[in-house]
């Protein structure tokens, strides 16, 4: 138990009150799926402190913050972190995602980051994310990053399109 606690205690209070965090500039979410445009990392997105607000659980807002940055209906988006209907509303009544479902989320984020970063405009990640790919055998890749395994094929993807070696 009192792990537990003392986990609590190291995580932003904006996590754990239910404040809205938006005011500092917005969530995990909104950090990471913007690009690295700035290399400064708040104290509160140190990867310490992602991994303690994994473990306890994203804030369901997190999740509309995803849907707002990739520009997918939430009918699209679930599925693809593996959430259905009745666990979606039930994580909207308990206003928390649970750690599995956090780090998925996190996984797409950071994927609309880096693909924010190679094609230079949030319009241009968007577009690349959800047309088909030559580079990953002509799957889409929001689509082809449902699995881990997914997600680092199309990070790697976009790191072979960073540096000109597109195949």
């Amino acid at each position: 138990m009192k792990k537990d606690s003392t986990l609590v205690q190291e995580v932003p209070l904006g996590y754990l009150s239910g404040a809205d965090t938006r005011k500092a500039g917005g969530g995990i979410v909104a950090y990471l799926a913007h690009g690295a445009s700035d290399k400064r990392v708040p104290w509160e997105y140190t990867t310490a402190m992602l991994i303690q607000s994994l473990k306890i659980g994203l804030p369901v807002r997190e999740l509309d913050d995803l849907r707002s940055s990739l520009d997918v209906s939430m009918e699209r988006l679930v599925p693809m972190l593996g959430i259905s209907k009745a666990t979606l509303h039930r994580r909207m009544a308990a206003g928390r995602l649970d750690p599995a479902e956090s780090d998925r989320v996190v996984r797409f984020a950071r994927l609309m980051g880096k693909a924010v970063e190679v094609m230079e405009s949030p319009v241009n990640a968007r577009a690349w994310l959800t047309s088909a790919q030559r580079g990953l055998g002509g799957a889409v890749p929001l689509e082809y990053a449902e699995t881990e395994v997914g997600a680092r094929e199309v990070e790697d993807l976009l790191g072979r399109i960073e540096y000109g070696i597109y195949s």
